[in-house]
């Protein structure tokens, strides 16, 4: 236990810790930008590269200099300041330094009022250039309908590098060339669509200013809306509920999905549907493989193919194993397949005329309603995507604000869901919803106790042994892209035998998707978001998805049986080696 001073207040520091942990324990606020800290995933980005946080320290021997705190352990007599003149003019310097690289657009930039360079820049009072001189120019990349970047904004302090190669270990982004000209990119400064990106959006949640943000669809929905000649429907994912409320002052454990409904409506959307009804659509599928090959011995164990991200990572990072997946296809791309057939029949409008808008917590569902499987006569099964944030900025625009507003229903036949539905957005949810319908399945029985307690919880990885009638089943639920590779790497090894595996890229699960609203390092609004959908789970009066009634409706007026060739045709796909 280091004793230590920081502003003359003695103090005993845990041994190793760094000099912004100890004077956080003091209530003594230290600024930073490239400090990542995700406390409920043991994650911490440490390198303190933008030196935002420098503090002068005395280390008793004479030496007395300006250290980064975020990176500067502490030690036996350490003398920190962290509010002189001197230190708060260093910050100072560098922040102009920062400021004199970067676009003066702030009116027009995806995050203003939410770009952590611009609110320190307010907190410091500057309020004019004092550094003026030659400025970074950089083609923006918008090759992918996920992700865009403007490098003009990076102000390298490298969190996105971190996300890339350490959380996700996808290994697309790193650090290329020196001093002013330095940047962080894809290999050879190639654009993401020419890279092995996987479009999870990770490092879209990290990064301080808007050198990466989403690829956005806005204008494009309006016009759809404004269209005479289209049907504009929508769905809006599990995430979506828990996480919008944020952007209008609501707490993350306050549940708001029928105030996002009311809010739908009002923007003009002729019917408001739901992706769990999708969902519960992907279980009932995805259950009947899992059932099948478990019975069978073959192809085991089956991985969930609901997130687009990993099936990306898959393909690009596992191109052996792009066979083991269920063959199901996402939520989002189901109901979009059903919504441009037996919906469109129903109300009589062709599919080029029905625009199907997702709402969604993801960006890679962005990319993923464009591959080419899912567009048939150059018709896609979802016309555009928009974030969770994307959302958030139509209502503002529209003068909305759904925390004032009735709450509303979904629309039938595509907005009914079960409680097995709403845990999705959560890491260990689709596992959980798969095993109380496999146990029907298996057993022919419904099963009453419904809750599944080793699959959930924020833990990258949670392993499960799952008794249904005489037949022992390993599960293993994992989120985060690096915990999904040593999974992955030990199946390819033989070291673990499991029968069914949930993956999700993003850790947390969809709670945590790169278009959900920024928490700025605040991992405990994860921890209250996964809590909501619990409790909305558990106040379900249906909760397993094979007992959603419209879902058994549409089996028997368009789809015949489950994994049927209809269902095949229409809700199962494919997966390629990239």
């Amino acid at each position: 236990m280091p004793k230590i001073e920081i502003n003359d207040i003695p103090f005993e520091a845990e041994k190793g810790e760094t000099i912004l942990h100890a004077a956080k324990k003091l209530d003594i606020l230290i600024p930073t930008l490239c400090h990542l800290d995700l406390e409920v995933f043991n994650i911490e980005h440490r390198n303190g590269s933008c030196r935002i946080c420098m503090v002068d320290v005395d280390s008793g021997n004479g030496r007395r200099q300006m250290m980064p705190a975020c990176s500067t352990p502490v030690a036996e007599g350490m003398k920190i300041t962290t509010n002189s003149p001197e230190v708060i003019q260093t910050r100072r310097t560098v922040l102009e330094l920062l400021l004199s690289d970067h676009p003066f657009e702030c009116l027009t930039c995806e995050k203003s009022l939410d770009c952590e360079l611009q609110a320190l820049a307010e907190q410091f009072g500057i309020t004019k250039i004092t550094y003026t001189g030659k400025k970074s120019e950089y083609p923006k990349d918008i090759s992918s309908r996920a992700i865009k970047r403007d490098l003009d904004k990076c102000i390298m302090c490298r969190r996105c590098e971190t996300a890339c190669n350490e959380i996700q270990t996808v290994g697309v982004l790193s650090g290329f060339k020196r001093g002013f000209d330095s940047v962080v990119a894809p290999p050879e400064m190639k654009p993401l669509d020419q890279s092995v990106c996987v479009f999870c959006g990770q490092c879209v949640n990290v990064c301080p200013t808007a050198a990466l943000t989403e690829i956005n669809f806005i204008q494009d929905v309006w016009k759809a809306i404004s269209d005479p000649t289209k049907t504009v429907i929508c769905q809006t994912a599990p995430a979506v509920r828990v996480g919008i409320g944020q952007e209008f002052g609501i707490p993350a454990d306050e549940i708001v999905t029928g105030k996002l409904v009311a809010g739908l409506k009002k923007l003009g959307f002729d019917n408001v549907f739901d992706t769990n009804f999708g969902a519960d659509l992907t279980i009932v599928e995805e259950a009947h493989e899992i059932v099948e090959r478990i019975q069978s011995g073959d192809n085991l164990p089956i991985l969930t193919s609901c997130c687009p991200g990993w099936i990306n990572f898959l393909e690009y990072q596992f191109p052996d194993m792009v066979n083991i997946p269920s063959t199901s296809k996402s939520p989002q791309q189901m109901f979009g397949a059903i919504a441009k057939t037996y919906y469109a029949q129903k109300i009589g409008v062709k599919p080029e005329n029905l625009i199907v808008v997702s709402i969604m917590p993801c960006l890679a569902k962005k990319y993923e309603a464009g591959r080419p499987e899912f567009i048939h006569d150059g018709v896609p099964d979802v016309d555009y995507v928009i974030s969770t944030r994307e959302l958030a900025k139509m209502f503002k625009e529209a003068g909305i604000n759904i925390k004032n507003l009735n709450d509303k229903e979904f629309d039938n036949p595509l907005g009914e869901s079960t409680g097995a539905a709403d845990i999705f957005g959560v890491t260990g949810g689709v596992l959980e919803a798969a095993l109380r319908t496999a146990y029907f399945y298996i057993t022919g029985e419904e099963l009453d106790a419904v809750d599944f307690h080793a699959v959930r919880g924020l833990d990258g990885i949670k392993e499960a042994e799952v008794t249904i009638k005489d037949m022992t089943i390993k599960v293993a639920a994992t989120s985060g892209l690096g915990n999904t590779r040593k999974i992955l790497e030990k199946i390819q090894n033989g070291e673990n035998q499991y029968h069914a595996i949930e993956i999700m890229a993003c850790p947390g699960g969809c709670i945590n998707g790169g278009g959900q609203p920024y928490i700025h390092g605040d991992t405990g609004i994860l921890e209250k978001r996964m809590g909501a959908l619990y409790k909305i789970d558990s106040q379900k009066p249906v909760r397993k998805s094979h007992e959603n009634p419209y879902i058994k409706q549409l089996y028997r007026e368009f789809l015949g049986e489950p994994c049927g060739k209809k269902s095949h045709e229409l809700l199962h796909t494919h997966y390629y080696k990239k």
